[in-house]
């Protein structure tokens, strides 16, 4: 996926545990497939997982997890990782990694959730939303999209130029259209807050419908709400997204903000992984229908 991409197997991490973690290095070691784009997953045993950053770029959010984790998660309503261990580089490896406890879950896909288990998931995941927003640990890192929607402009509309050149079924003009609506939105002017930054459908975990576990926390942080309400867009249908919407609270121009981001983030998402990742590259087009169908939703 990445041009500083660094190989990693199921043996590299046999070596890692029996360096840095023998009670642990008798255990079968899997390589999950994952849409994943910062880490390579694996499952160790039945009850652990090992989450090896594959760029320098990513390695960073081994320890912001390891700091912030444990302190999230009694504040928050669903099931986060818990984090066994960090290891150091070695073994070839150049950076830090992390062992975590393994959730039982199913990975929800756009386009499969749907009637009232979907509304179900919309109310779970607007609780957690707002209990994050409303966590008051101080001191915390900021979070990894925390800026003006503004500031991704020149990156949204080279992207646009680049679907232009491909053989992408959207017309760009419309694309341009909500883009520039969003930009329209008034500015967060409240006080920065905690927001996940990244809630793709691919860090979520689910179980009979609901919402079983929120994962990876490397962009966590203290910065614009609006960011988080971007699975009204990547995840559900639009019955739920109402759903969503009123749980949460989003006035006018916090969900113009939410669509934006949701736009942003497939928009440059697509051209970059459209022939290395599958499950993002199709989430990715799946957000810009629905982004593009929805009309903003004011």
């Amino acid at each position: 996926m990445h041009a500083d991409e660094v190989d990693v197997d199921e043996d590299l991490v046999r070596a890692l545990l029996r360096a840095q973690f023998p009670r642990y290095a008798g255990l079968p070691v899997r390589r999950l497939a994952s849409g994943g784009t910062v880490n390579a997953i694996f499952r160790v045993g039945t009850g652990l997982s090992v989450r090896l950053p594959l760029t320098a770029g990513g390695a960073g959010t081994v320890d912001r997890e390891a700091l912030w984790l444990p302190r999230l998660a009694p504040l928050l309503p669903a099931p986060v990782p818990v984090v066994v261990g960090t290891g150091e580089p070695g073994e070839g490896f150049p950076w830090r990694w992390a062992v975590h406890g393994w959730i039982e879950g199913e990975v929800p896909v756009e386009g499969r959730v749907g009637g009232a288990a979907a509304e179900a998931l919309a109310g779970d995941l607007a609780a957690f939303v707002t209990a994050l927003r409303g966590v008051g640990l101080e001191d915390g890192p900021p979070a990894h999209r925390r800026a003006p929607l503004a500031d991704a402009d020149a990156e949204v509309r080279a992207a646009v130029e680049a679907l232009r050149r491909t053989d992408e079924p959207f017309e760009a003009d419309a694309v341009l259209a909500a883009w520039e609506e969003a930009l329209e939105a008034p500015a967060w002017e409240g006080p920065a807050c905690w927001s996940h930054s990244d809630l793709m459908p691919g860090n979520m975990l689910t179980s009979g419908g609901r919402l079983a576990a929120v994962l990876d926390f490397g962009t966590v942080g203290i910065g614009e709400p609006a960011v988080d309400l971007i699975p009204a867009w990547n995840l559900l249908p639009a019955p739920a997204r109402r759903v969503f919407r009123e749980r949460v609270g989003a006035d006018g121009a916090s969900w113009a903000r939410g669509r934006g981001w949701a736009l942003s983030m497939a928009v440059v998402q697509l051209p970059y992984y459209r022939r290395t990742n599958a499950v993002i590259s199709a989430n990715a087009r799946h957000v810009i229908r629905e982004v593009l169908a929805d009309g903003g939703g004011r």
